[in-house]
């Protein structure tokens, strides 16, 4: 009897906990140091020398471990061609690890033909990973050996859900302002979690609705696996599904066609979303 997919996927779902030990390694020691260094790409982002070290170090043991897989990374070319391709993102939130904010995550995903068959999430200030791959299941602990399983929510009403972002600066711009807005101001809560983490809280099931309108493939290949596997439902804001952009939209699978409809509804005439004065929902304080 030849393997299911879930067991073919096994041997690398393991490398890339090892790569993502690895990565935890150099990130922690990297925090917080005194002579980190910060320089700024051409599209005016910060990289930093830990996300170098991290790229490298990745790189490095697929070209050992996979010597005939394609990598892709955010900060380096493109190597390799073929059906098998590793995306890596060294350090999502590279500006939380700047300014010394302990949300950041490394960003392991494995695609084949394309598709998102593994993928690992590891935030070690938080000390907390979540890993899926395809037909094995969404995970959530700090090693492979302490493992939990974890599911998305069933909350049915964007009344009752919870809604996590990036920022609003994205959003004025993007051509969804204020459909983005309304949904904020119809949603139950809503908080800025941002990058990697308000997806995980979605495959976790405390956030139901999780978006952002400006990322990469590197920014979503890893997180897509991770909520498909917990029951959600990945895309771009235009309903597409898989990490394709532009910008990325999961929900619990409940709510998604609604949020899709939501954010694609033409704004009315004079509501115009490209203004600077978007209406921002006001804030009620926690109780």
């Amino acid at each position: 009897m030849a393997p299911s997919p879930a067991q073919n996927l096994t041997d690398d779902l393991r490398l890339a906990h090892l790569m993502a030990d690895n990565a935890d390694s150099i990130t922690t020691s990297r925090f917080r140091a005194r002579d980190l260094t910060v320089s700024s790409k051409p599209d005016m982002t910060e990289v930093t020398d830990a996300d170098l070290a991290v790229e490298e170090a990745v790189r490095r043991t697929l070209s050992k471990a996979r010597p005939r897989d394609a990598v892709h990374g955010e900060e380096g070319e493109d190597t390799g061609w073929g059906p098998r391709r590793w995306v890596v993102d060294p350090i999502d939130g590279t500006r939380n690890f700047v300014r010394g904010v302990p949300v950041w995550a490394t960003l392991i995903a494995l695609m084949i033909d394309d598709e998102v068959v593994a993928g690992v999430v590891s935030a070690p200030m938080l000390n907390r990973r979540w890993w899926a791959h395809r037909g094995g299941g969404a995970f959530a602990g700090k090693s492979l050996m302490s493992a939990s399983p974890i599911r998305v929510s069933q909350v049915a009403t964007v009344a009752d859900a919870s809604l996590s972002y990036s920022s609003i600066g994205g959003w004025v711009t993007s051509g969804h302002g204020q459909p983005f807005v309304d949904l904020m101001r119809d949603c139950w809560r809503t908080r800025a979690y941002g990058d990697f983490w308000s997806y995980m809280l979605l495959a976790e099931g405390a956030v139901d609705i999780a978006c952002e309108p400006e990322l990469a493939l590197h920014d979503m290949a890893a997180l897509a696996v991770v909520v498909e596997e917990a029951g959600g439902r990945f895309g771009n804001v235009a309903g597409e599904r898989g990490p394709v952009g532009p910008g990325a939209l999961a929900t619990n699978g409940v709510l998604h066609d609604e949020v899709v409809r939501r954010l694609n509804t033409p704004v009315e005439a004079g509501d115009d979303d490209l203004e600077p004065s978007v209406e921002i929902p006001r804030v009620t304080p926690e109780v």
